[in-house]
């Protein structure tokens, strides 16, 4: 059964409810902004991700108040001050982020409130976070503001003039992901830990090009036993194995019924041996 909605026919809270829970994890822009008087706000905002690299361009969404209306600090200070600080959350400070987020007044620092070191930044007025892993400062280019309606967006588009990297996450010059250990943003109070056996590797298609699914034998698309996964990695490889792969790869297992050797297939494609598994397919397809 498929539940559709309108989202015209339903609260806001109830699609934002919705919304947040269907696309996420979402990357979490922890952002420092100033207003005219110099007054330092510090918020987190999930509606947040980088659009390109040439011009390095972030983009996050400061939204309006469900409850009443209201814009966020941060919205007004970069209309006074076209200038922010987007620094990244890792796991060691998510809970300080998430203190963060609260609704102080206008004028109160939440650098203070949550614990935070402030750290003067060098192109721009606001400051940055020590305890963030890397921090962008931004010139804000555009503000764009969607509606004037509860829960409407305002887009700040943020070009990154000077990045900020704790070396301490370097790995031979690069940022390593499991050292960064970053959170993202789920719906409700859930975050999701981005380290451990939540990360995984799937060989990214952009140098090669893969045979596709369609490319695959009859019995291989309709097995029971593989997965849509499964599926997409073989469709990944560049060609089929020769046929010499295949007998070298299959005589180890004669005698097995056909699912039993998409049964290994499946092993072995989970432990990252995708030629041999797709060898062994083949092999049961052609027996």
């Amino acid at each position: 059964m498929i539940k559709t909605i309108d989202p015209n026919k339903i609260s806001q809270p109830e699609l934002h409810g919705y919304m947040l829970a269907a696309v996420a994890p979402r990357p979490i822009c922890f952002a420092s902004t100033i207003d005219a008087a110099g007054n330092v706000n510090l918020s987190p905002f999930s509606f947040f991700n980088v659009f390109s690299s040439n011009p390095p361009i972030m983009i996050f969404s400061p939204a309006r108040s469900g409850r009443d209306n209201s814009l966020k600090h941060s919205h007004q200070n970069v209309k006074e001050v076209p200038e922010v600080v987007i620094n990244v959350v890792n796991y060691d400070m998510v809970e300080q982020m998430s203190l963060a987020s609260t609704a102080y007044d206008k004028g109160i620092n939440e650098f203070e409130k949550a614990g935070f070191t402030q750290v003067p930044s060098e192109k721009v007025g606001p400051p940055r976070v020590a305890e963030a892993p890397v921090a962008f400062e931004c010139s804000v280019q555009e503000v764009i503001e969607l509606a004037e309606l509860p829960g409407a967006g305002n887009l700040i588009l943020a070009k990154v003039e000077l990045i900020h990297i704790n070396e301490s996450y370097l790995t031979d010059g690069n940022l390593d992901t499991q050292k960064l250990d970053l959170v993202g943003r789920m719906g409700g109070s859930w975050y999701v830990h981005a380290n451990g056996n939540a990360l995984f590797e799937i060989p990214k298609p952009i140098r090669t090009k893969g045979i596709g699914v369609d490319a695959l034998p009859k019995g291989i698309r309709d097995s029971a036993i593989l997965t849509g996964n499964n599926l997409g990695r073989l469709g990944n490889m560049e060609k089929l194995p020769s046929s010499e792969i295949v007998e070298s790869v299959g005589h180890h297992f004669h005698g097995h019924s056909q699912s039993e050797l998409h049964k290994k297939a499946k092993d072995m494609l989970e432990a990252g041996d995708t030629e041999k598994a797709l060898a062994l397919l083949i092999y049961a397809e052609n027996r």
